[in-house]
């Protein structure tokens, strides 16, 4: 029996983000979206040159930060999705240093729904050639020799795990 890989891979985030995530962040508000469970959070803020971008460190702490939904989610529509839509199937300009981070929740929800859909398009467009082939220079060398299906997988578990946190951290935001 032949199996259609491709088909799978997307099936699997499909399921995910239909059922799960995209259904979990209905109403989410900005109070929510910037809430800090703890002191000393990580989360998205205005820079002085206008944009937004996350907290963060190099290296990173052991144990690092709790996070807020707004540095979850931005961290999967920069750094998992959008990023990764440019550098492998657009001209490579991105840098998550330059980008503007969603500031508001409702912005976060739309560009997390294009990212998901443009990611999903083109995986979708992938032939088994195309999954089998190393990432070469859109990754770092760490990843470059591995092939793009490993990072599609590997982006699928991105998604579904910080969705889960950031879903938690819904729950603990209403039951404070």
């Amino acid at each position: 029996m032949a199996v259609n890989w491709n088909g799978e891979i997307l099936a699997q985030m499909q399921f995910y983000w239909d059922f799960s995530l995209w259904p979990r962040l209905e109403g989410l508000t900005d109070d929510e979206f910037y809430w800090e469970p703890v002191p000393d959070c990580w989360t998205v803020r205005r820079r002085e040159d206008g944009r937004y971008a996350p907290d963060g460190a190099y290296p990173e702490p052991d144990p690092p930060p709790v996070t807020t939904i707004a540095w979850r989610l931005g961290h999967i529509i920069v750094d998992v999705l959008e990023t990764r839509i440019n550098w492998h199937f657009g001209d490579r300009t991105a840098s998550r240093d330059a980008v503007d981070w969603p500031s508001t929740a409702a912005e976060a929800r739309q560009r997390l729904r294009t990212a998901y859909l443009t990611w999903s398009e083109h995986v979708g467009r992938l032939d088994d050639d195309d999954l089998a082939a190393p990432v070469g220079g859109a990754e770092s060398a760490s990843w470059s020799e591995f092939p793009m299906v490993v990072l599609v997988l590997h982006l699928n578990r991105e998604v579904i795990h910080h969705g889960a946190e950031v879903s938690l951290l819904r729950d603990l935001y209403r039951a404070r």
